[in-house]
């Protein structure tokens, strides 16, 4: 990895911003990485104002980020919508970084099972077309925001430095042992995620994983070496505040 990049990893915003700016004007990184639920009330471009001219922009989705049409639209149709990850690997300054945006949910894919529902976006659509016609809109919406299988298997021909993704690898008590498959396929040495609101310790699975996962909280900000920027909102109040538990975990789907 080039360690000279620097790169910031921003937790779920959940609509705020208040400390984008003075982050960015203060560290300098060379890119800046919102990891899911940003839920931009207005197109994420101008929300950010100038700061998408003092670094470069990244970002991946997360459940949230299409809870309305508008959310999704301010985000998925703003200026800054060829900066999505989701499904792909970008060279980001010397350093290459994955990014597997959204949630598992069971009408599409349970990991926990040895089978899919749908295998891809289009499968879906026409499933929900055919069932429900237009009153299904709302649904659909939704699942732009669902892990589907041929999303994750693409990637798991690609190679990349960093794994940003919204949900978490098997370290937390929510998380999931295919993102830890994904990791290693990748040979990523790092994994940043948001979606939990919390930062953990995890440091006690990394032998077991084969890499270091980070967990960046509400509105906290990590470095691509895991320093805390900015702590997160609920940084150490949240009721998972002990996330070391075993791979055999239960993994939940949303």
């Amino acid at each position: 990895m080039n360690a000279k990049a620097r790169i910031f990893f921003f937790g779920d915003t959940h609509g705020g911003f208040e400390h984008c700016r003075e982050i960015v004007v203060a560290g300098k990184p060379d890119a800046v990485i919102f990891l899911g639920d940003i839920q931009a009330s207005r197109p994420l471009h101008e929300i950010l104002g100038d700061i998408h001219q003092m670094t470069d922009v990244w970002w991946i989705p997360g459940n949230h980020d299409t809870d309305s049409a508008a959310f999704y639209h301010n985000l998925f149709d703003s200026d800054l919508a060829d900066r999505n990850l989701h499904g792909r690997v970008v060279d980001i300054h010397g350093v290459r970084v994955a990014g597997l945006g959204g949630v598992f949910r069971g009408t599409i894919w349970n990991p926990a099972r040895p089978y899919w529902r749908f295998y891809s976006p289009r499968d879906y659509e026409a499933h929900s077309l055919v069932k429900s016609g237009k009153s299904g809109q709302g649904d659909r919406l939704r699942h732009r925001s669902s892990i589907f299988p041929c999303d994750y298997e693409a990637l798991m021909q690609e190679q990349a430095d960093i794994l940003v993704l919204h949900e978490a690898p098997s370290c937390n008590r929510y998380g999931f042992t295919v993102l830890d498959r994904l990791a290693l396929q990748l040979g990523a040495s790092h994994v940043f995620h948001g979606h939990h609101h919390d930062r953990y310790d995890y440091s006690a699975h990394f032998e077991r994983m084969g890499f270091v996962a980070h967990a960046v909280g509400l509105r906290g900000v990590l470095d691509s070496n895991g320093v805390v920027i900015r702590a997160g909102d609920l940084d150490g109040s949240g009721e998972n505040r002990v996330a070391a538990l075993q791979e055999t975990s239960p993994q939940p789907v949303r």
